[in-house]
């Protein structure tokens, strides 16, 4: 069989279709994620100047990052070639990224220490548990998430809402609303 290219690679995942565990489709998964370790060590292992980890985030994501992108390492992705940031996003250390699924991040989001973004569910089944199921996380502009936070597959969280600290998000975030507690619920509308 010829060699899956990233293109038809994420075509795929974004299809929604499941994984079967050591198919020829998850062992694309484990090339991209080698080279998405070599590239994280690099942006973790020194210090580098602001224009050297936005050109370091294009080659992890095989996309233009804009220059307003602003991150404090250490970052971990599994995949990178998944993730879509907007203009003006800030990261700060510590996040992980499960991004086979999809993650998109709007413009003029701050996302908090630590905040882990997952983007693949195991099947229930026992029999069949190392199959994966991916579901995007769509991340709308100006929503503010709070250290530690959780946000889980399938999750879209609306524009200029609020995750609280420590909120692990099961389901949908209206637009301008604040989300807290485990799982995460409304609080209050902003």
């Amino acid at each position: 069989m010829d060699e899956m290219t990233t293109a038809e690679f994420l075509d795929y995942m974004n299809s929604g279709q499941s994984v079967s565990a050591g198919s020829d489709l998850h062992d694309v998964m484990h090339r991209l994620s080698q080279e998405a370790i070599r590239i994280t060590l690099q942006i973790n292992g020194e210090y580098h100047t602001h224009s050297e980890l936005v050109g370091l985030m294009s080659e992890l994501t095989g996309k233009a990052v804009d220059s307003s992108f602003r991150m404090f390492p250490p970052f971990n992705t599994d995949c990178g070639k998944n993730i879509t940031f907007g203009k003006r996003v800030f990261l700060n250390s510590g996040c992980k990224f499960q991004d086979q699924g999809g993650i998109s991040i709007g413009d003029d989001v701050l996302i908090g220490h630590n905040t882990v973004i997952a983007t693949l569910n195991h099947v229930e089944d026992p029999d069949k548990r190392g199959d994966m199921v991916p579901a995007p996380v769509r991340i709308g502009d100006k929503v503010w998430i709070g250290a530690n936070a959780t946000i889980l597959p399938g999750v879209t969280v609306g524009e200029g809402a609020v995750i609280a600290a420590g909120a692990v998000v099961t389901k949908d975030v209206a637009p301008r609303t604040v989300v807290a507690g485990v799982p995460a619920r409304m609080i209050k509308t902003i």
